[in-house]
């Protein structure tokens, strides 16, 4: 059995071949029982340390991420919040082939899923792309959209300034035909601005309560909103679910975890049904996709199991 490090990881994957695998993955057969987040003390309302098993497999291989959450972990100490593997086994005999970091794989896989689903709804001519979030995934995300999509100006928003301007300063260089901006979070008439007049917009925080405004969007708009997990918090309000063709990477997923959709259904102006369509069912059927260049797009992401094995099964083969 193989121990693949984050190093390798980072070494092997890239989006130009990562994107288009897992668009085949997703439009062939594979099992993906609903994720299973465990706290590890529920009676404990401060204490919201987790154990996660995210299984799933397909005619070829048996994967199994697993990942501790612990955000009162000390960063002085160097310890993160999240610590993840991946553990893959053969379909045909289970024997056990490798044990991958699976910290790494999430940021590639998350970004490349969302890149996937831009490619398949936002129109083909978008220019303007915006993203919320200045975290660690943020780099994948921003290089995974330019892999799709030709944009020419990308604004970058975040709470901290200095993460904002070294994010511009790192993609200016590597990409200068495209024109960066930093966009405040505090000013809310220049984001109603940046809203209004981009094409794509990406979220990736840890954000509690709506990034945005609907009343804010224009016709056409695609927008992602990948990084909340949690039934009482969400990056997108209840009017930009309502305006928008509602998309998801999984159903059963999603209505256990997402509050994007959760409280809108919770307020009895949206309901399950309304959604139109899973990751799976836009990779198999043009008939999902979108219909008009009017049609503002939604796609709510919280992480799939099977994406998990498509990248970490990438990895295992180039170092097989």
């Amino acid at each position: 059995m193989k121990i693949i490090s984050q190093q390798q990881v980072e070494k092997t994957l890239n989006f130009a071949e990562l994107i288009p695998a897992l668009k085949q993955a997703f439009s062939e057969t594979f099992t993906m029982p609903q994720r299973q987040v465990l706290l590890l003390d529920a009676n404990n309302e401060q204490d919201k340390s987790a154990f996660a098993l995210l299984p799933s497999w397909n005619n070829e291989v048996i994967a199994n991420k697993m990942f501790t959450y612990f955000p009162n972990n000390d960063i002085s100490q160097e310890l993160a919040s999240l610590y993840s593997k991946i553990m893959l086994f053969s379909r045909t005999t289970g024997e056990p082939l490798a044990l991958v970091d699976g910290t790494s794989i999430t940021y590639w896989r998350t970004a490349a899923i969302s890149a996937l689903a831009s490619q398949l709804l936002s129109r083909e001519n978008s220019e303007n792309f915006l993203l919320f979030g200045t975290g660690n995934l943020a780099p994948y995300i921003l290089t995974a959209h330019l892999s799709v999509r030709g944009f020419k100006n990308i604004t970058i928003c975040g709470r901290n300034s200095n993460k904002v301007t070294a994010l511009i300063n790192e993609f200016s260089a590597r990409y200068p035909q495209v024109n960066f901006t930093a966009c405040s979070t505090n000013d809310e008439t220049m984001l109603a601005e940046y809203v209004n007049k981009t094409d794509i917009i990406c979220c990736a925080t840890g954000a509690k309560t709506p990034l945005f405004k609907g009343e804010w969007l224009s016709a056409g708009t695609h927008i992602d909103c990948l990084g909340n997990h949690n039934v009482d918090a969400r990056e997108c309000d209840t009017d930009t679910i309502l305006k928008s063709q509602v998309f998801v990477d999984s159903k059963v997923n999603n209505l256990a975890e997402a509050g994007e959709l959760l409280i809108p259904i919770n307020e009895g102006v949206f309901s399950a049904e309304q959604i139109i369509g899973e990751l799976s069912d836009l990779c198999k059927s043009q008939e999902t996709l979108r219909k008009n260049a009017d049609d503002i797009t939604l796609f709510k992401s919280v992480g799939t199991a099977i994406s998990d094995l498509v990248a970490a099964y990438t990895v295992y083969k180039a170092y097989k």
